[in-house]
């Protein structure tokens, strides 16, 4: 495949060598300083284009992509609320469109475990149930994606949670997110319910950015011939 970066920091470092090894070509990398070569002619001829900017440029980024004709993923959190938009605008233009909040395969397969922990944990009134999350200082959105994520499958199964804050609440229908950023820490996530009588507790923890960039050039070659919109549940069949 030919692969266009859009985002050349630590994650698009990090996704070109997982790419290299896997066999594709990268043709372009687009970071701050050759904004100005993101053109159509220039990712006329890529395969697919992998996004990992920052919530301020992630929208435009794929609008422009599925403008352009070029399937894209796109890994960067903190801009959801114009999701839906984007859907739209891919299917009224057959695009290929692949969104996750996490591309790390563990971390996928963690939002299964997250719910259905949830909903066995559903009944029980007596268990309290807080969300912590860890990463690095340079990371731009808290609470992360993935954060969100696991605390929206929790509010889907344990009614008596009403939204998810990102601090500590006196209120108990708000479940509590509460956000570290500490350095060295590619990402943890840890999920527990506690009670007078015991503590269950899942953890995730992620040694380094290998897995995220493994899950996203996997996305890529997953939707390079597709239509639509994706996630990673589509691209490992969960």
């Amino acid at each position: 495949m030919k692969i266009v970066l859009i985002g050349y920091g630590k994650m698009g470092k990090a996704i070109e060598e997982v790419a290299v090894q896997r066999g594709h070509q990268i043709v372009l990398k687009i970071d701050q300083p050759n904004l100005h070569e993101f053109t159509k002619e220039n990712i006329a001829n890529a395969d697919a284009a992998i996004e990992f900017t920052s919530p301020h440029s992630a929208f435009e980024n794929v609008k422009k992509c599925l403008a352009f004709g070029i399937p894209v993923v796109c890994g960067s959190t903190g801009w959801t609320d114009q999701l839906e938009e984007l859907k739209t605008f891919c299917r009224n233009n057959n695009g290929s469109f692949s969104y996750s909040s996490n591309y790390s395969v563990g971390v996928n397969i963690f939002f299964e475990v997250n719910k259905r922990l949830a909903a066995l944990m559903a009944p029980h009134k007596e268990y309290e149930v807080i969300l912590e999350e860890t990463h690095h200082t340079q990371k731009k959105d808290a609470p992360s994606g993935t954060a969100i994520t696991l605390a929206e499958q929790i509010l889907e199964e344990v009614k008596r949670k009403n939204q998810w804050v990102n601090k500590l609440s006196d209120n108990p229908a708000d479940l509590e997110i509460i956000s570290q950023r500490v350095d060295p820490a590619p990402g943890t996530h840890s999920i527990k319910y506690s009670s007078v009588i015991d503590d269950i507790e899942i953890i995730h923890t992620a040694h380094n950015r290998t897995g995220f960039a493994t899950g996203a050039v996997l996305a890529a070659e997953y939707i390079k011939d597709k239509k639509g919109f994706f996630t990673m549940k589509d691209v490992l069949g969960l």
